[in-house]
């Protein structure tokens, strides 16, 4: 059978997808060559092109959790935000501000290594608990984001002996993890209470339990206009924590308008994910979001994933029954995170959430 010319680009397309992902350098292995052009498979449609640049700031909420606060105002700050936003901004967290710092550093410094070091890293095995890649859907995606990431899968705790590390970030990573732990218990509380459900709900369904920290590292753009850092996606986890920079680039799709999050020093972001919206029936809703290209400079951020246990990889979770009713039957039909993530990953990183496949 003679091949279309369709056919033919297809071909042509993956060849340079895999010669890419064979350097094991990532995006910044091509500017270190001196690239002046993206590849083609970077290229995203022009339909948000002009749209990108521009848009009004967003008025994301930001929660005070400083333990001088009244809870029941906390609580009800944090229901308004996962209702009407899907996210918000932490403030007095808990989380030192020397720890996000130094994390952050230790993104930069890994992603900077020369890549012979970094080689040693790149994996798209999904056993490997370490892995340096570029676009974890790369060889499937219709276009990639401008961007290198490293992953730590903690599963269940903190399961990763020091030498599954790299040494560059072992301790900062860590430490951040520590904290981190400690701050998802407290949102998964305050989240539960403003949900009007015992304050220990989330954590017996163990809905939050497994971690997997990706650390990006956007680096400066030849052609911006034509490409994403990361391209438009709600979070198939149940839950979010995110560290960014103060260089920006994050935007949120509220109101069918994009809006630009700006970066709050010492704050942590957290977004409601794709899990928890199912869980509750669309009582609280992930938020859509994207981070654009930038032609100067870089953006380095760590976004803390929450997944159901390791233990219930294959457990179906759909609507619980504390958030129906007559008037509010199931939405939705029950899942595994396991096909949930497959689903991901085929229909929810092109543009479009994996949500929707599941409803009845």
């Amino acid at each position: 059978m003679d091949l279309t010319s369709k056919d033919l680009q297809s071909e042509k397309r993956a060849k340079q997808v895999k010669d890419f992902d064979d350097t094991k350098a990532g995006v910044k292995g091509l500017i270190e060559g001196g690239a002046t052009r993206i590849p083609g498979f970077f290229i995203h449609p022009p339909e948000s092109g002009s749209e990108r640049a521009g848009g009004a700031v967003a008025e994301v909420p930001v929660i005070d959790l400083s333990g001088e606060r009244r809870r029941e105002e906390v609580v009800r700050e944090i229901g308004e935000a996962c209702e009407e936003w899907g996210l918000f901004q932490m403030v007095n967290h808990g989380v030192p501000s020397g720890v996000m710092e130094k994390v952050l550093e230790a993104i930069e410094e890994f992603h900077e290594q020369p890549r012979e070091e970094k080689m040693k890293w790149y994996s798209r095995d999904p056993s490997q608990k370490v892995k340096f890649y570029c676009n974890g859907n790369l060889l499937i995606s219709k276009a990639a984001g401008w961007r290198d990431s490293i992953s730590f899968e903690f599963l269940d705790g903190p399961h990763l002996h020091p030498h599954e590390y790299p040494s560059i970030c072992r301790e900062a990573v860590s430490e951040y993890m520590k904290h981190i732990r400690e701050l998802r218990d407290k949102i998964s509380e305050l989240i539960s209470e403003a949900l009007g459900v015992p304050t220990d709900y989330f954590a017996r369904s163990e809905c939050m339990k497994s971690e997997t920290l990706v650390c990006h590292y956007y680096p400066a753009c030849p052609q911006p206009e034509l490409t994403l850092g990361t391209i438009k996606h709600s979070d198939p986890s149940a839950f979010t924590i995110l560290l960014q920079d103060t260089t920006g680039g994050l935007q949120v799709l509220h109101q069918n308008q994009w809006l630009h999050v700006s970066p709050l020093p010492g704050a942590l972001l957290a977004n409601i994910g794709d899990f928890l919206q199912l869980i509750t029936n669309d009582k609280i809703k992930s938020v859509e979001h994207r981070v654009l290209a930038r032609g100067t400079g870089k953006r380095v951020s760590a976004a803390c994933f929450f997944y159901p246990s390791a233990r219930h990889r294959l457990t179906p979770y759909g609507p619980a029954k504390e958030f129906l009713s007559e008037d509010n039957p199931p939405i939705y039909r029950s899942t595994n995170i396991n096909d949930y993530l497959i689903c991901h990953m085929l229909k929810g990183q092109d543009g479009n959430s994996a949500l929707p496949h599941l409803r009845i």
